[in-house]
């Protein structure tokens, strides 16, 4: 019974995760162009700001169609040991908070690789003047394995210029926190986050 229990909160978990991020990309995809957005109650350091992700984490790509493929179906293996972990763990009873942390690592990474699986299938292209359309009747911006991840949220809490004494950079324009991300590598982040605080605090903890 209460391995059932806590499969049904890690299956919710995993659920919430993929519906919000979904839902979060769908919006920004189909209300927004390319670099468009707007700022999260007029902060200038908190914006929703459109762009997409071509490839790996922070814009890195392999080369071509191919690339792609490789990439897509390495996120497949990569998403499906996640998951295959993470039930193993619960059944192994291992720590329920380290369990958590696995499904939402899991989660993150399978709300991307849904994103470079179909998103090209079923969104037609984001310009910088227009916004997608879902399910278009001309058929998708590219083809199966090749769609871009779509990023949403930008931080820029620092934005100033370097004295112009600093070598190199003197003058040159300093932004902190200049990534953009979605709600699959925040939900990533804090479950990496977390298994590193466990096994840093409680001598209890063990992988």
């Amino acid at each position: 019974m209460i391995h059932r229990r806590k499969m049904l909160y890690i299956g919710l978990l995993i659920a919430a995760v993929l519906i919000i991020d979904q839902a979060l990309k769908f919006y920004v995809k189909t209300s927004f162009p390319l670099d468009g957005g707007f700022k999260m109650l007029g902060l200038d350091w908190a914006q929703i700001k459109f762009t997409e992700n071509y490839g790996m984490a922070f814009g890195l790509e392999l080369g071509g169609k191919a690339g792609k493929i490789i990439l897509g179906v390495f996120r497949i293996l990569a998403g499906s040991g996640l998951l295959y972990y993470t039930y193993k763990s619960l059944i192994q009873e291992k720590r329920f908070s380290f369990v958590v942390s696995l499904a939402l690592i899991t989660a993150g990474a399978i709300g991307n690789i849904i994103d470079g699986l179909f998103y090209g299938v079923i969104f037609s292209e984001s310009t910088g003047n227009t916004t997608a359309e879902f399910l278009p009747k001309e058929g998708g911006y590219s083809t199966f394995f090749d769609g871009h991840v779509v990023d949403m949220f930008y931080f820029p809490i620092i934005e100033t210029y370097w004295p112009d004494w600093v070598p190199f950079v003197g003058g040159e324009l300093f932004k902190f926190n200049n990534y953009i991300f979605n709600f699959a590598d925040l939900s990533i982040t804090i479950g990496v986050v977390w298994i590193i605080l466990l096994g840093a605090f409680s001598k209890k903890f063990s992988l």
